[in-house]
């Protein structure tokens, strides 16, 4: 289990690492994170929805991911509010405080520990992850996914730390000396991560943390940017590209308040010729080439805010101008007549007028939309493309225009009203050839039909070769074994 001494220390990325490492080495890997929080989640093949990281992790380790894997998911719908998804379904909202102090907490906890249970039936080794600091104390007791989820496990646990952000020393003694002794019995090893320069410079400091706190450091992993894994956490795209360049395609996504799903354009940071930023600026995004309109959480309270900003009268000025504009799910009901939420979902507004681009209304449900699906995009009959779905709402169409894409089930899905512009419900549509070689045609780019599921595999070889050269992979085995 890698547990971190706070969050965004790299412990999704070691457990993706790891994955990797054991499915190479011939075992049968499975991640696991009993509770996470993130507005990046994914589709199951059951239809059922799940953390983005455990879902990449499950890719690294060469399997299907399962609800199994991620039991409890967190979708903040505000700043103190969250929609809860348990065992892949939606559970209700809570407020923050509410979830922490609920009588029904142990009932969670047993829930979390039965879908660990199935798991490590059908897998070995486990890659175990934790949530944020291991030493919360005020949260401590009602924890369910650090130290007590651990010691349910029988876990070997390896405390990940980000040097990068300074105070190494303090919050690697601090937070192996604030467990109780049968809790720090259980960390085996530290991991420095986000080193930069000359690791030997560390020697010494290796040395301090084994004397301070009785844990051998088992690595020190360096920071690095030529190695893509995607990202768990939209607080990754602070450091992102938020400008557009000269003689680039440039490509904006705009920066919602509560985007979901931006690792849906990853694709984009990997192609030559193209700058991929991020924007909550009106004049910004009016000068992209191409504008997308990424998910959210609560779509109503996006439109009305975009309103507000000035950002809406940015995207019907670049539609006026002939710039291509496309939504990706809650992008795509905005572009629409109208949204509603007579019910309340996500949100107190029943109803708000859309950006009128295509001749749709959507409704926001109580019951969710999760699937995995296989579809035909636009007329490019010759090539399958893979996606997902998850989403509240129900489209309709006000008037006939051509779907955007159909399932090879049957069915179709999407708008496709205009030339330069097109909305669709699936994640991951980038991700696909067709789609890029369509959406990019009328560009001179060399390679727009970037492979993108090769590459992410390639990434994954690369991200085992560097932690079994910066970490002492025999050590971890040796504790696993013993």
């Amino acid at each position: 289990m890698f547990v971190g001494t706070a969050s965004d220390v790299g412990k999704s990325i070691l457990c993706t690492a790891f994955c990797r490492i054991f499915k190479q080495d011939g075992y049968t890997p499975a991640p696991f994170k009993a509770q996470n929080m993130s507005l990046n989640s994914f589709a199951t093949p059951g239809g059922f929805e799940i953390g983005r990281a455990q879902a990449v992790q499950a890719e690294a380790a060469g399997i299907p991911c399962h609800t199994d894997m991620n039991p409890v998911l967190l979708k903040p719908t505000g700043n103190t509010s969250s929609q809860v998804v348990l065992n892949g379904k939606p559970n209700g909202n809570q407020s923050a405080y509410s979830y922490f102090n609920d009588p029904n907490r142990e009932h969670l906890f047993g829930e979390v520990k039965s879908a660990y249970n199935r798991l490590s039936e059908r897998h070995n080794p486990i890659v175990m992850e934790g949530a944020g600091s291991i030493a919360e104390l005020n949260l401590k007791s009602r924890d369910i996914v650090n130290m007590r989820m651990a010691t349910h496990a029988g876990a070997r646990v390896i405390l990940v730390a980000d040097i990068d952000r300074g105070g190494v020393f303090a919050s690697v003694y601090g937070s192996v000396k604030l467990l109780p002794p049968a809790e720090q019995a259980l960390v085996k090893g530290v991991i420095i991560n986000k080193f930069r320069g000359d690791e030997r410079l560390f020697d010494e400091g290796k040395e301090i943390l084994q004397q301070i706190t009785g844990k051998p450091v088992l690595g020190v992993m360096p920071y690095f940017t030529d190695i893509t894994i995607d990202e768990e956490d939209s607080v990754a795209v602070d450091s992102k590209a938020k400008h557009p360049q000269a003689g680039k395609v440039n490509i904006c996504v705009v920066r919602l308040p509560r985007m979901a799903n931006y690792t849906d354009f990853s694709v984009f940071e990997h192609i030559k010729g193209v700058n991929l930023f991020y924007s909550d600026v009106p004049g910004l995004i009016r000068q992209a080439d191409v504008i997308l309109l990424p998910g959210s959480k609560n779509t109503i309270e996006d439109l009305i805010e975009i309103r507000k900003n000035g950002i809406a009268e940015a995207l019907l000025a670049a539609y006026r101008a002939q710039k291509r504009i496309i939504g990706i799910c809650g992008g795509y009901q905005m572009m629409g007549e109208r949204v509603e939420d007579p019910d309340g979902v996500e949100s107190t507004v029943p109803s708000t007028e859309g950006l009128g681009i295509f001749p749709i209304h959507t409704r926001i449900l109580k019951d969710k939309t999760t699937l995995q699906r296989k579809f035909i995009f636009k007329d490019h009959g010759e090539e399958v493309c893979q996606g997902y779905e998850i989403h509240m709402g129900e489209t309709h169409a006000l008037e006939a225009f051509s779907p955007l894409n159909h399932y090879t089930d049957g069915g179709s899905e999407g708008c496709w009203h205009k030339a330069h512009c097109w909305g669709s419900y699936m994640h991951g549509i980038f991700d696909n050839k067709a789609v890029l070689q369509d959406l990019l045609k009328d560009f001179d780019l060399k390679e727009p039909g970037f492979d993108f599921h090769h590459y992410k595999a390639q990434q994954y070889d690369r991200l085992a070769a560097l932690v079994r050269e910066k970490i002492d992979v025999p050590a971890v085995y040796k504790f696993l074994r013993s």
